[in-house]
């Protein structure tokens, strides 16, 4: 556990000096939330109505979560990163290293979110507060409890998106498998809640993955309860079980293949 915890403060430390450029990608996430504060100022004729269960203001409080969730993730360059790593050989120096190749992407890319995502955090709360003048009441633990689920569901998207990278074992090339993840995840999971979908559509959602890493945590923002906190912790640890025994038998399965082809 020690040398994955020196990773991850490595990599904090490395990402410490490019503040600038995160903040410089904030301008992206800014207008993107400009663009939802219009879109849902003109589909609520009044600021009280409620669609589907929603105010205009937990609809637009949803968007930031997502936005700022995905925005915080970096999920193209960790699948490139990964998708090189095969491609390139370098996986291959992981191999006999005392730590999991898994454990090590994990925690990398944990360092690499952290700074962002207290940027995000900060600035999107502030953008939210500019453009609706509150917050959601939240308790002091049900702001913890927003925080925990927000990490834990960059820990599952991680592991997911590693399993994408991964993919490059055994295919040329993974990343359009992150492009169609991506698009799944952001009409699915970041533009619109669960509760806009069909009935039929919202049986399987609640149980796919962006219950865990996108509806979920938002949902507790802009509506918290202690019932939906604890199926936001059961899916999220239920798939973080999932996506790392995948990931593991994906990295073996290709080491394997790596070592009978004489790689």
């Amino acid at each position: 556990m020690k040398k994955y915890l020196f990773i991850f403060k490595s990599e904090v430390m490395s990402n410490i000096t490019y503040v600038a450029n995160i903040l410089t990608n904030f301008i992206g996430y800014f207008l993107i939330l400009y663009i939802f504060l219009n879109l849902w100022q003109y589909i609520y004729s009044d600021p009280s109505e409620l669609i589907n269960g929603y105010t205009m203001k937990q609809m637009i409080w949803y968007v930031i979560i997502t936005e700022l969730i995905w925005s915080t993730l970096g999920g193209r360059n960790l699948c490139r990163r990964i998708s090189d790593d095969v491609k390139g050989g370098n996986i291959a120096y992981n191999i006999n290293k005392p730590y999991s190749y898994i454990g090590y992407v994990l925690s990398s890319h944990l360092g690499d979110c952290a700074i962002r995502g207290v940027l995000y955090i900060i600035l999107g709360m502030a953008v939210g507060l500019l453009f609706l003048g509150s917050f959601p009441k939240l308790t002091i633990i049900g702001v913890i409890s927003v925080l925990i689920t927000f990490i834990l569901s960059i820990v599952i998207s991680i592991l997911l998106i590693t399993c994408i990278g991964l993919l490059s074992f055994f295919i040329e090339d993974s990343k359009p498998f992150y492009w169609l993840y991506s698009k799944f995840i952001l009409v699915l999971g970041v533009i619109f809640p669960i509760e806009f979908f069909p009935v039929w559509a919202r049986k399987i959602l609640n149980y796919s993955p962006i219950y865990a890493v996108s509806y979920g945590p938002a949902k507790l923002f802009v509506d918290f309860s202690y019932n939906n906190l604890c199926l936001v912790i059961l899916s999220q640890v239920f798939y973080i079980f999932v996506a790392y025994l995948l990931c593991k038998l994906m990295y073996s399965k290709g080491v394997k293949n790596i070592n009978v082809n004489g790689g």
